[in-house]
């Protein structure tokens, strides 16, 4: 596997445009590139860490939200899915998946190395998916790691998966999202996807009014457990139907063996947003 190290954050300003262009070039290629994207001494900035957690929810704290260093990984991301030799274009790719593995509390004065990359490109019921994996190390050792699946729509031959049911449909709480979730956390998180940000934008991908980014939902539903949350866990989470903003979204949460499964699911109707779990390692 190569390696490309970077000195700084890769531009999101300049590979929006880059993703621009990648859209109007044909999905092609059966493999993924081999090539690491690695950036040492990433560090927290503790004001925007508390913007994000304001807009998800999180009490402000020196300890990171597992969901956080999502954030810090996301251009390196969008670095490695930009480039010429990746077999798909980023736009009108769907994140239908996120496991987030946290082997320890992360602190806000620590330094990381972070690593980013590709693998495992399997078929799917409507197209094809992979990964994109991503990993905080400190002393060369891995603290925290991501595991993002997207989409890739069209030439489905996967085996097809029964639509989802709720399995808890007594809500534990019921919440407001507002309009503007979407602005609001592309601020803090760089993903300007024009299909969060309004109506008009997300119109012309087809949604009938713009939706919450999917990473927002997981953290929202993971700062409900705040307080009850070991220093080491997985949490893992399928997306299933956009939020449509404004929303009014109910959440449910019950013990399961070390840990505890939850959904988020329309409050008018019985039909998931989310279905996820936590469990302690």
């Amino acid at each position: 596997m190569g390696v490309k190290e970077l000195h700084e954050s890769p531009s999101l300003s300049s590979l929006y445009p880059k993703a621009l262009l990648g859209s109007l070039r044909k999905s092609g290629g059966s493999t993924l590139p081999s090539t690491e994207f690695v950036r040492e001494g990433v560090v927290v900035d503790p004001a925007h860490l508390a913007a994000y957690n304001q807009v998800c929810g999180f009490r402000l704290d020196d300890v990171l939200p597992a969901t956080y260093p999502h954030i810090l990984a996301f251009p390196l991301q969008m670095a490695l899915m930009t480039e010429a030799d990746f077999p798909f274009p980023l736009l009108g790719m769907v994140h239908v998946a996120n496991r987030i593995t946290q082997h320890r509390q992360l602190r806000l004065d620590e330094s990381f190395t972070l690593r980013v990359r590709a693998e495992d490109l399997r078929p799917h019921e409507k197209g094809k998916q992979f990964d994109v994996v991503s990993e905080l190390l400190v002393n060369d050792s891995p603290v925290w790691t991501d595991v993002s699946t997207y989409l890739r729509r069209g030439g489905g031959s996967g085996e097809k998966t029964s639509r989802g049911q709720l399995s808890q449909p007594s809500p534990n709480a019921i919440w407001p999202v507002p309009g503007d979730i979407g602005r609001r956390y592309a601020e803090v998180s760089g993903d300007r996807n024009p299909i969060h940000l309004h109506p008009i934008t997300a119109k012309a991908f087809g949604f009938p009014a713009a939706i919450a980014h999917g990473m927002w939902t997981k953290a929202h539903a993971l700062a409900a457990f705040e307080g009850r949350l070991p220093e080491a866990f997985t949490v893992d989470v399928k997306f299933k139907q956009p939020v449509l903003l404004p929303a009014k979204v109910a959440f449910t949460s019950w013990s399961e063996g070390d840990g505890w499964a939850f959904e988020l699911w329309n409050a008018r109707k019985p039909k998931p947003h989310l279905e996820g779990s936590v469990v302690a390692l």
